[in-house]
């Protein structure tokens, strides 16, 4: 399993995507699950990867070579006109994907199927968020619905939904996903640190500031501790119930 969020806030984006993977309780690795192409000074595109690990690292490597060698039959996705023309092909891709490799070949009892988040920006448009589904078919970020989850979403959706404000700062933005992320590796084993973080600021068409958070990030054991010790101090102060 995984955990992945994007937000889109008033200045930008915000990425982030855990790195666990694996097979059974005794078979854990890590692997990268964010990744970002970049035309400097026209685009940026980010995407983040949820589900059978072979599907989304094909998808992967077939955008990259795209995006190395322009032919007209495999377009790059650096090349697309705007980021709804993105979503579409990273949608085709994980389609086209997906059914070769469940129709050939020896069945597995696991699926092939996998869930995208794709954002960035396009000059001459505004940074877009969609979410991509195995089926090719995407759904697009909006007022009412500004941030996506994919993987293990529910441990840390609660706070996602009381706390996300379009026009928080990066930081408060960057403290909100430590928690979602923190709720959700405490109930969840299959979901684990280190954490990848990019941001994206509105017409920079770059590489965002990226990190990687690991276990041992001072400003990731306060923000754990110190919800831990938030949560227990807000409901103690709750009024007591009475038959």
């Amino acid at each position: 399993m995984t955990y992945c969020v994007g937000l889109r806030l008033d200045r930008g984006l915000v990425f982030m995507s855990d790195t666990r993977t694996n097979a059974g309780v005794d078979n854990i690795s890590t692997f990268r699950k964010m990744f970002t192409w970049v035309k400097p000074g026209e685009a940026s595109i980010t995407l983040l990867t949820a589900g059978n690990l072979a599907t989304t690292q094909s998808v992967i490597s077939e955008l990259d070579e795209r995006s190395k060698v322009i032919e007209e039959r495999n377009p790059s996705i650096l090349e697309q006109p705007s980021m709804f023309q993105v979503a579409k092909l990273v949608g085709n891709t994980l389609k086209e994907v997906i059914h070769r490799n469940a129709d050939t070949g020896q069945k597995a009892d696991a699926s092939f199927n996998a869930t995208m988040i794709v954002g960035g920006q396009i000059r001459g448009s505004e940074p877009r968020l969609f979410m991509v589904y195995p089926e090719g078919n995407f759904i697009e970020a909006s007022v009412d619905t500004p941030f996506f989850q994919i993987g293990e979403t529910k441990y840390g959706r609660p706070i996602l939904v009381r706390a996300f404000d379009p026009d928080m700062s990066f930081e408060d933005a960057v403290k909100l996903l430590l928690v979602s992320f923190d709720s959700t590796i405490k109930a969840n084993l299959s979901v684990g640190l280190p954490l990848d973080l990019e941001i994206y600021e509105t017409d920079s068409y770059s590489i965002g500031r990226q990190r990687r958070i690991n276990a041992d990030d001072p400003y990731y054991q306060t923000i754990s501790n110190g919800w831990g010790d938030a949560l227990k101090q807000a409901f103690q102060h709750l009024p007591d119930f009475s038959f």
